[in-house]
């Protein structure tokens, strides 16, 4: 994947990491309010039962643990031990004493909080106060439990499903971009042979309705097997191509010599270099450069690098063949406008032009795919590609390594 679809990938994941983490949030808060809502609701169902219950005691000494009671008869108020400064409530008693209907509230004295019954029991009144301070420290712990909790859950989930996001999407993402690339490459491979087939075409196709020279059948029968070779090279760069898009499958190398295909795709580029007022020379070694890889892969490197020289040449390009110690070389010479400096960095990637085009109107649009094609393939059989500076003042060289089949 290039750096653009890992970008992707990164985004989806934590975007997917962000949504199931929101999820668990909201689970959590969900289920804290209703174990709260719970918890506070049966505190509130003990604290009125341990009030009902200390209203119907005889003598204040008989009040539950926590529970402090004042017991009014006839005017005189008794009250249990350790009863707050504040009360008994003798509002409340004497509102009772008038009524004779129990009633029930909450009573703040010093930054306590009392739950406060008053029932009118057997011809007294009798007060019951509960203090809540503990109650709500405990309710207070409960929130603060669940907070670290939902915290410590939701960090976990972000973390596991961002985790789990990138192991699912990734052969996703990996397939996508394998898909992209092929075509890709498909459409970038394709537009030179089809180009040559259609110059090739038309050229015959004049001659043959008498605007162009007078044909022949040589030349009838040599434009004929042009468009049967270039058609023949079609249908090997779509193979060539169907194996790479699956990288299950696997291609047995054999011996393959250079020179040939270096002087095939040098005459299949002819009409091109013909067509900018370009002069396109193959120089270098006749003998047979042997080396182990695919004919029809190496023909698209030889393809890919003379499209690129052609596309910013201005008068010359030259397509060598020779070895170096135990390496085959390859070279394609340019006159044109060079590489800026720092670029030949990028001048492999996807998409990246490293160097503008000449002002020749008619240069194709350049797609940054040929050198990145080149350096995949120089890859799988072994190789190296560099670029290099001209050896005019201006101008390229783009190097190909390959190793040599020993004898």
């Amino acid at each position: 994947m290039n750096a653009r679809d890992q970008t992707e990938l990164k985004h989806a994941v934590l975007w997917l990491g962000l949504r199931f983490t929101t999820v668990i949030i909201v689970l959590f808060v969900v289920m804290g309010a209703l174990v709260y809502s719970i918890v506070a609701a049966g505190t509130q169902a003990s604290t009125s039962s341990s009030l009902a219950s200390a209203t119907r005691i005889d003598s204040p000494s008989d009040a539950p643990l926590g529970v402090f009671v004042a017991i009014s008869t006839g005017g005189q108020v008794v009250l249990s031990r350790d009863v707050p400064r504040g009360l008994p409530d003798t509002a409340a008693i004497a509102r009772v004493v008038a009524s004779l209907r129990e009633e029930q509230g909450n009573v703040t004295l010093e930054g306590r909080t009392y739950t406060v019954l008053t029932a009118y029991r057997n011809g007294r009144v009798i007060q019951a106060a509960v203090d809540r301070h503990e109650s709500q420290e405990e309710l207070s712990r409960l929130m603060v439990a669940m907070t670290i909790a939902a915290v410590v859950a939701a960090s976990m989930a972000a973390a596991l499903s961002v985790w789990m996001a990138q192991r699912a999407m990734k052969p996703m993402a990996e397939s996508l971009a394998l898909q992209r690339r092929f075509v890709a490459d498909a459409s970038h491979e394709l537009r030179t042979p089809l180009t040559l087939l259609s110059t090739r075409v038309q050229l015959l196709r004049r001659r043959l309705d008498g605007s162009g020279p007078t044909p022949v059948n040589d030349d009838v029968r040599e434009g004929v097997a042009q468009l049967v070779a270039d058609a023949k090279m079609l249908t090997g760069i779509l193979d060539d191509l169907l194996l790479s898009a699956d990288p299950r499958e696997t291609v047995d190398h054999g011996p393959v010599n250079l020179v040939t295909i270096a002087d095939r795709a040098t005459a299949l580029a002819e009409p091109a270099a013909q067509q900018r007022a370009v002069q396109l020379t193959r120089s270098g070694s006749n003998e047979a450069v042997t080396v182990r890889g695919s004919e029809v892969a190496l023909g698209r490197v030889f393809t890919a690098l003379i499209a690129n020289a052609l596309d910013h040449a201005e008068t010359n390009v030259q397509v060598q063949v020779g070895v170096h110690g135990k390496d085959a070389v390859i070279r394609i010479i340019d006159d044109g406008t060079g590489f800026a400096p720092g670029s030949q960095a990028r001048a492999f990637d996807r998409f990246a032009s490293a160097r503008p085009l000449t002002g020749n109107p008619v240069t194709a649009r350049h797609y940054g795919l040929g050198l990145a094609l080149v350096a995949e393939i120089v890859a799988l059989h072994n190789g190296k590609v560099v670029v290099e500076p001209g050896m005019a003042p201006k101008g390229a060289i783009v190097k190909v390594l390959l190793p040599l089949v020993q004898a």
